[in-house]
């Protein structure tokens, strides 16, 4: 699970196992976790995060969509 991304609290990583998947990224804080995919930017799932901590990571996943992005495909390209 390599992390892509640390910002504060949240950590965005990615799964070796989410290679045949559209680029996306895991965050998570403590014991919760959520997952966005980056092309477009959009919620996928939910585990624990309240609606307004959601909204936060929402503008951190744009913000860093292109570093997200890069790591992505490092990631699965090698």
């Amino acid at each position: 699970m390599p992390t892509l991304l640390t910002i504060g609290p949240y950590r965005f990583f990615c799964y070796a196992g989410d290679r045949d998947e559209p680029p996306h990224v895991h965050i998570e804080r403590d014991k919760d976790e959520t997952k966005f995919w980056l092309t477009p930017v959009r919620l996928q799932n939910n585990n624990g995060f309240s609606r307004k901590e959601i909204n936060r990571i929402h503008k951190l996943v744009e913000e860093h969509q292109e570093q997200l992005l890069e790591g992505w495909y490092d990631f699965f390209d090698n």
